[in-house]
């Protein structure tokens, strides 16, 4: 069995997640702003359908890409070159979460419902939750969307409604965060795509020892601008 908390119930140390499901540490509490950064600075991360209860999670392992390690195929490092998008940062950020909230070819519904849109549009609002969109002109055509905590970034959903349109965004986030001294970006559960990117699977408790530095340094609470690219 796990916790059911209250909004002010501390979370409960993430060791006491459970082996199946991978990572379901306690349900119930709230989509607060400081409940959320709460979670996220321990390692923890809301995921749960709509009408659900809130379930909280913290899987081992622990899918990261450091920012230095994104694997460019050819084809991706031709489409950058070309610059046939244009990026943009935190200019769409509610557009970017409904573009993810989408139902999937082969999925039936969504775990970004209508309670964590308003959630992160809060964080969004205070500066932490950000977005980094890819432009076909006036056209929003991909993207994705995280959270941002000193110098760690915590990737939530992406989205693509042309080729590499998803993979150009994460190109020039991953370049951008390198530039600021970001140590790694969460992307929490292991996929075949994410491990091509060059994520890689770490051992929880290494992910927490790291978090916990990496959270405690400065960052800066605002809407972020690019001035970086990635080399193509």
């Amino acid at each position: 069995m796990i916790p059911y908390l209250n909004d002010d119930t501390p979370f409960p140390p993430v060791e006491q997640a459970l082996r199946s499901p991978d990572g379901l540490l306690a349900a119930g509490g709230s989509l607060a702003p400081q409940r959320l950064l709460e979670a996220y600075r321990h390692g923890i991360f809301p995921w749960f359908g709509e009408g659900d209860p809130i379930l909280w999670w913290s899987p081992d392992p622990r899918t990261v890409l450091f920012p230095g390690e994104l694997k460019v195929s050819r084809s991706l490092r031709k489409t950058l070159r070309r610059k046939v998008f244009e990026i943009r940062a935190d200019t769409a950020f509610e557009r970017v979460m409904r573009a993810c909230a989408a139902p999937r070819k082969g999925q039936a519904g969504t775990w970004v419902g209508e309670d964590m849109v308003a959630a992160y549009l809060r964080l969004h609002r205070m500066g932490v939750a950000h977005s980094v969109e890819t432009w076909n002109g006036s056209e929003l055509v991909g993207g994705l969307y995280g959270v941002g905590i000193g110098r760690m970034f915590y990737g939530e959903s992406m989205f693509s409604r042309k080729n590499d349109a998803s993979k150009v965004a994460l190109a020039h986030l991953a370049a951008q965060l390198q530039r600021w001294n970001y140590g790694m970006i969460d992307c929490q559960m292991h996929t075949p795509h994410l491990a091509s990117l060059g994520a890689r699977q770490m051992p929880r408790a290494e992910f927490i020892l790291r978090l916990k530095d990496l959270v405690q340094l400065p960052d800066s609470a605002c809407r972020w601008q690019f001035d970086c690219e990635p080399i193509a």
